[in-house]
């Protein structure tokens, strides 16, 4: 039987980190700050971005929540932008996710100034990462390193797979783990749709990612006894028994998958709340490297 990976305790610890830091800071007269932009009244989003408030209030991270109509133009969403990446107070930006139709969600991203480009998505920071330069990460790959060093799994010489291709989780976190770092060195593959016998290639792996926003998709018959299995979906499966009429499951069947793995992360309380813990780890280092000019 696996032995689950705890996403609340390692965010926990992370949390405290950053608290200290911000402290430490503090005492050279430097507040990190935040700056979210919600476009819309899309629930989810709503939600996400009321937690990054709370919890950057948790550690002392000075931050900003700026809500904007769905009407918002294009325009007034890059001047907002432009007003964000000349305001000293700022350290990170970030603007949510899905941005209502008829708005460039790349043309925004573009605009951030890559020095405050909280979530690593600039293309300048992407190159950053595949270069093994300093630079914010993506918030959720990141945590996932971080929970692999949690639970003391070894990466270097390991065979990864990840099963999922996105800009924010699959193609980022390939990079992080096949780079020459203490946390990396390993050797990855990543699949996708088109991959042939994707069953076979996850049979591989030493460590597999599932991020490919498919229900349960992996199983036991993809994996080697003793893989260590990273579930980064979320997804809401219809379940009438449940007063919401919903339950949340990740990309991985969780119930066969850890009969087999040695370690596993649960879905709620694997992955997730890393995200928002790196988010508030990646705002402080940038803080960091402004108080260190």
């Amino acid at each position: 039987m696996a032995q689950i990976i705890d996403g609340k305790q390692c965010a926990a610890e992370i949390r405290s980190s950053v608290a200290s830091r911000v402290e430490a800071l503090g005492a050279k007269g430097v507040t990190p700050g935040l700056a979210a932009v919600l476009i819309g009244d899309d629930p989810a989003s709503r939600t996400y971005v009321r937690a990054k408030e709370k919890a950057c209030a948790e550690v002392g991270i000075y931050s900003e929540i700026i809500r904007k109509e769905e009407s918002c133009t294009q325009s007034e969403l890059l001047s907002l932008v432009d007003e964000l990446n000349s305001n000293p107070k700022i350290d990170g930006i970030l603007v949510q996710s899905p941005l209502p139709e008829g708005l460039d969600e790349m043309a925004v991203t573009l605009r951030i100034d890559p020095a405050k480009d909280v979530d690593g998505f600039h293309p300048f920071n992407v190159g950053a990462l595949s270069l093994g330069l300093a630079a914010p990460r993506p918030c959720t790959p990141a945590g996932i390193i971080e929970l692999l060093k949690f639970a003391g799994v070894e990466t270097s010489g390991k065979e990864v797979v990840v099963v999922g291709r996105s800009n924010i989780v699959g193609k980022p976190i390939a990079a992080l783990l096949s780079q020459k770092s203490e946390m990396g060195n390993a050797t990855v593959t990543l699949c996708h749709s088109r991959t042939r016998e994707i069953e076979a290639v996850c049979r591989r792996a030493d460590i597999l990612v599932a991020a490919i926003g498919r229900a349960e998709f992996i199983t036991a018959e993809f994996l080697k006894p003793g893989a260590v299995v990273i579930d980064v979906g979320v997804n809401r499966v219809d379940d009438f028994s449940r007063k919401r009429g919903y339950r949340l499951t990740g990309d991985v069947d969780f119930a066969s998958a850890e009969k087999v793995a040695s370690f596993i992360t649960p879905v709620p309380g694997g992955v997730g709340p890393m995200t928002i813990a790196m988010l508030l780890s990646n705002t402080v280092a940038i803080a960091e490297r402004r108080a260190a000019k």
